[in-house]
């Protein structure tokens, strides 16, 4: 049975996207079309629906490297600073965001927290992401022949 390791992370990131945005327990927080996504980006996001995407590429994250914490996925999620003349230096992604969408993802039952380790993948989650990771397999074979490696 094919598992999120089969599928390329840009094409299950997606769909996993689309299917979070139609549950009703994640939504994005009031403050989420005015925030930046980390002190190195200069702009809030351009997409709409940056929200379930960011939820969707968390939750793949904590499937392959769980036990996470919140520290570790900010480093995920940041970038270099752009300071001008000076060197750029590295700064961490959000913590507001990342907590939220976290939180949001154990009110559904996807996620759990593992005493202070972090947060790991549920039972639930992982039935969850691999039969959608068998249904975009065998969609996606004929089209992309290149997945039979995987």
């Amino acid at each position: 049975m094919p598992t999120v390791y089969d599928i390329p992370a840009d094409i299950l990131i997606r769909r996993l996207a689309l299917d979070i945005k139609a549950r009703k327990e994640i939504t994005p927080p009031e403050w989420a079309s005015y925030v930046k996504t980390g002190a190195h980006k200069e702009r809030a996001p351009d997409q709409e629906d940056w929200w379930f995407t960011r939820c969707a590429s968390i939750m793949r994250k904590v499937y392959l490297r769980g036990p996470i914490g919140i520290e570790r996925l900010r480093v995920e999620y940041g970038g270099r600073k752009r300071r001008g003349v000076k060197p750029n230096k590295f700064h961490r992604g959000s913590g507001a965001v990342v907590r939220t969408a976290l939180q949001q993802l154990e009110k559904v039952g996807f996620v759990k927290k593992r005493g202070n380790k972090g947060r790991e993948i549920t039972d639930v989650g992982k039935s969850y992401m691999d039969k959608l990771s068998a249904t975009l397999k065998t969609e996606l074979s004929k089209a992309i022949p290149e997945l039979e490696n995987y």
